[in-house]
């Protein structure tokens, strides 16, 4: 079977490094903040380019922590896009401020048209995701963000390391959230999330905040709330982060080999902008019956996935919200969204079994 993600195979990669890591953790009981942490958001600053990084428990915790940081009064309006996982909403609701969900075009990406089309009076904030690992058009957002006076959270759940016009993603928006869930291109043993500001004032808040509102044990300056990274966590990450690049490359070479090769008419390929170094998180494709695509390449014990089948619109959680996204791009292509096998796990003559079982679909 070619496997969908091969985290084990990755594990074996980097075996010795790890055991030892964690084995390090273990032995000096630096389990919650320590040098391991530390260590971790220094290296992870440096590597996206960024000021400040602040650990924290999850990538849904960062979005939170991300949107209470900004201040901004009950019940603004935060927009959205209408393709993501339901972390980058929810997270809205969480700090009792409005979801206001915009279209993506055909590259499944949040755009400064479609913002505009849902913009109010009321909107204060805007959630660019920068989803599969593609980066939003991040120039066209930051104009129509001075514009209105709208803060940025850039949403890299995804996107570990991926540039827009040669710059990482995460240092455009006011903030950016990073989820190292052990699935992502950069990911931990378990959850694990991240901060990142160029905002001193910024990072000190949710920095306080993260920890019960505490400096200082016992010193509570206000309520926060818990969410920090682990000693644990930040020691794989560690190990992990000197091979995210090459890593990457891989990626690249994988999807380019797709893009150059799968030729059927019943398979739409991805849209990639010529600007953006993409970090294919995944590598989505739009065919008329996914699930039978997917029956097929697992008869050819090929794995695969769906993000996401539903379009957060269309979510039960969403009922209440009475605005109409019928005719959302992202409301009809959702149905039709299917993933392929993407990583550094991916051998050369597997990588050409599924292109060419693909093009014999």
């Amino acid at each position: 079977m070619i496997k969908f993600l091969d985290l084990n195979k990755q594990y074996h990669s980097i075996k010795s490094d790890i055991d030892s890591a964690i084995s390090n953790v273990i032995q000096s009981t630096a389990f919650i903040g320590g040098k391991h942490v530390e260590n971790f958001e220094k290296n992870f600053s440096e590597f996206q380019e960024i000021k400040h990084t602040i650990g924290v428990g999850s990538g849904t915790n960062a979005l939170e922590l991300a949107i209470w940081a900004l201040g901004l009064e009950k019940g603004s309006e935060i927009i959205v896009p209408a393709n993501s996982y339901i972390a980058t909403s929810e997270s809205v609701t969480h700090n009792g401020c409005k979801v206001v969900f915009a279209d993506v075009g055909d590259d499944y990406l949040i755009n400064a048209e479609t913002i505009q089309e849902v913009l109010t009076a009321n909107t204060k904030a805007i959630i660019p995701v920068h989803l599969y690992g593609q980066a939003c058009d991040m120039d066209s957002i930051l104009e129509l963000s001075y514009k209105h006076n709208l803060k940025i959270i850039e949403d890299c759940a995804q996107a570990h390391g991926a540039k827009y016009n040669g710059k990482k993603v995460g240092s455009f928006g006011d903030l950016a959230i990073f989820s190292f869930y052990p699935g992502k291109n950069l990911g931990a043993y378990g959850d694990g999330g991240a901060v990142c500001t160029n905002s001193d004032i910024l990072a000190q808040n949710i920095r306080l905040y993260a920890n019960h509102g505490s400096k200082t044990k016992y010193h509570h300056e206000i309520e926060g709330v818990n969410s920090r990274l682990d000693g644990l966590q930040a020691a794989v990450l560690n190990v992990k982060l000197p091979h995210l690049s090459s890593w990457l490359e891989k990626r690249n070479s994988v999807a380019s080999y797709y893009l150059e090769n799968i030729d059927n008419n019943k398979i739409i390929l991805p849209k990639v902008h010529s600007n953006i170094y993409h970090s294919w998180h995944l590598f989505v494709v739009r065919v008329d019956k996914p699930q039978e695509l997917m029956e097929y390449l697992n008869k050819n014990e090929i794995q695969s996935g769906i993000h996401y089948p539903i379009a957060l619109p269309k979510l039960e959680a969403y009922n209440y919200i009475t605005q109409d996204t019928s005719d959302f791009f992202a409301c009809i292509s959702d149905v039709h969204l299917l993933s392929l096998p993407m990583g550094e796990h991916l051998e050369k003559f597997e990588i050409e079994k599924i292109v060419k079982t693909l093009n014999e679909f």
